[in-house]
């Protein structure tokens, strides 16, 4: 029965590609690229330092992954959204 359920709700709400490829807007990646890349940095930061043991290293580490990453993600994002397959 939920199976059944899951099954005709996907049929119903099934929507065309011209209305998913808008479906996510720029500015909604890069937010997501943001929230995501604080949480990857806080762990960068604190593995550097338990590696390095010194704090300057470690956030200048951190740094760096921070911007390099988030651009990173960025297109990452805007690539899969082109991308019809699972949509």
């Amino acid at each position: 029965m939920i199976a059944d359920q899951l099954v005709l709700n996907k049929k119903e709400s099934k929507t065309t590609y011209k209305e998913d490829k808008t479906s996510e807007k720029p500015l909604r990646s890069v937010a997501k690229a943001f929230s995501w890349r604080v949480i990857g940095t806080l762990d960068t930061l604190v593995i550097s330092y338990l590696l390095t043991g010194k704090i300057s290293l470690a956030a200048s580490i951190a740094s760096i992954d921070f911007v390099t990453k988030m651009v990173l993600y960025f297109f990452h994002e805007r690539i899969w959204n082109l991308v019809k397959w699972g949509k």
